[in-house]
């Protein structure tokens, strides 16, 4: 049961993480940009969110969770539906 209540607590987090994410991109008007940047490194995700974790002590804060979420696929196309515009006709 109490595993169930942590499973929730950390998919809700990772959702927070992801819209905190698309609405910083979206505020400065960088959807294109991003879009293109994400779903040319998507192959390398893993490698880029090491490359957080080593940035790191120069960047400061705690990056882990962060680093954590950009090297799941299934997090990069949940920021990437965020972020690709949708048809208002449909």
């Amino acid at each position: 049961m109490e595993s169930n209540v942590s499973v929730r607590g950390e998919t809700a987090r990772r959702e927070q993480m992801i819209g905190q994410l698309a609405g910083w991109i979206a505020a400065r008007g960088l959807e294109s940009p991003a879009i293109l940047l994400l779903e040319l490194t998507k192959p390398l995700a893993l490698l880029g969110s090491q490359a957080l974790l080593l940035l790191q002590p120069l960047l400061g804060g705690d990056l882990d969770e962060w680093a954590d979420l950009l090297q799941d696929p299934a997090a990069i196309d949940q920021i990437l539906d965020r972020l690709e515009p949708r048809d208002a006709d449909l």
